[in-house]
């Protein structure tokens, strides 16, 4: 079902409030190996819980990106609540802990984190002959009819 394609332009419902949340890393000191892997190595234990257990934790759906120094990773989330009671779970917790002692503000690797609030009505999307993908993938996926031509339609203006 991931590589189906869909050909035709599609679209997301948008009658439900979205939690998109960006997280990454960045190593700055490429030959500190031993000090940025260990919290590369960090993220997939977190992803795989993620995937396993989405309905309860309410990670909607995820994508990441690699490129030579920087981790992107972008989820969907049912609520900022479901986000902060993840982030206070044992296995984060653990990685996050770990990652203050053993790295800190020593400047070897940088992690960030952006958090947005999608309120109904007040995002769009658009598939062109596409996989599942993004919120395509985290919400209902539909054909764009003639009423939801035009981004304008899909926003609810």
């Amino acid at each position: 079902m991931g590589n189906q394609v869909f050909n035709g332009r599609y679209t997301t419902e948008n009658s439900e409030e979205v939690v998109v949340f960006i997280i990454g890393m960045r190593i700055n000191k490429r030959l500190a190996v031993h000090k940025w892997f260990p919290v590369f190595k960090a993220m997939p234990g977190m992803i795989k819980e993620l995937y396993t257990h989405k309905e309860e934790l309410g990670c909607l759906s995820m994508e990441s990106y690699f490129g030579l120094r920087t981790t992107v990773m972008i989820q969907y989330w049912r609520s900022t609540d479901d986000l902060i009671a993840y982030a206070r779970n044992e296995k984060h917790l653990k990685a996050w802990k770990a990652f203050n002692q053993k790295i800190g503000a020593s400047g070897v690797v940088g992690i960030y984190h952006e958090t947005y609030r999608l309120s109904p009505g007040e995002y769009e999307t658009v598939y062109g002959n596409m996989p599942l993908y993004g919120l395509g993938k985290a919400l209902k996926h539909v054909p764009i009819t003639k009423n939801k031509d035009r981004a304008s339609q899909r926003l609810n203006a």
